[in-house]
């Protein structure tokens, strides 16, 4: 089973068709291609597919899961958290179910 960390916007590229993200510390670039021109801001929270933004999600929700996130890393070892994350949006499981 898959599970989407919500990450937040950092940066937008001029072009629009990236973005920076902050997934709990971790940043790295995510193509924006999937999403509505000016749908994205800096400060959304947005979930993550094989390094697309499939959707944007409320503020709100988006910290009561990385709380619930925090939870988990925290029973693991700093190599464990950052490849936990780093993987987040490359599962291969994910959609199929």
């Amino acid at each position: 089973m898959c599970l989407s960390i919500p990450s937040k916007v950092v940066r937008i590229s001029e072009d629009k068709t990236m973005c920076t993200v902050d997934t709990m510390g971790v940043q790295r670039d995510a193509n924006l291609m999937m999403m509505d021109d000016d749908d994205v801001k800096v400060g959304d929270y947005v979930l993550l597919h094989i390094g697309f933004v499939m959707n944007k999600i409320d503020e709100e929700e988006a910290l009561a899961s990385i709380d619930t996130y925090k939870e988990i890393l925290e029973l693991m070892d700093e190599e464990q958290r950052r490849q936990t994350i780093l993987d987040d949006d490359n599962c291969a499981e994910r959609g199929s179910i």
